[in-house]
């Protein structure tokens, strides 16, 4: 593990934010004095994909988003307003996929689902003015 890739890691281990594009990760690399170049941080995001550490996503907001890769499938509701994405696990909705892909037969082997709608918090924190 070179220093860049422990730096990155650690930054995805221990932020809040779950879904953080590689500019964000690389304003967070400098917020700690960290010497990483963004083409770096580009770098070693597509090495963590590859080697399954990290998961990418293309959301409507027009850059892509990691998140670290726990194990636990889960989907995403994106607000176009503000873009916030918050995560969400229902068997019913997981249970309903498969019986789709058995009568199209299919056998499901990957998923992503991504809904998008506006969310209806008042002055919600996120929003840009």
């Amino acid at each position: 593990m070179t220093l860049p890739r422990v730096k990155i890691l650690e930054i995805l281990e221990a932020t809040e934010v779950r879904h953080m594009s590689a500019e964000d990760v690389y304003k967070e690399l400098l917020t700690h004095d960290e010497d990483i170049g963004l083409a770096t941080v580009y770098r070693v995001l597509t090495q963590f994909e590859a080697a399954g550490l990290v998961t990418r996503h293309h959301f409507e907001s027009g850059h892509s988003v990691f998140e670290l890769s726990e194990g636990a499938h889960h989907d995403h509701i994106v607000c176009n307003q503000c873009g916030k994405i918050t995560e969400f696990m229902d068997e019913t909705i997981e249970r309903c996929q498969e019986k789709v892909a058995k009568r199209a037969g299919f056998s499901i082997r990957d998923h992503a689902l991504t809904i998008y709608g506006d969310c209806v918090t008042k002055d919600c924190p996120d929003r840009p003015d």
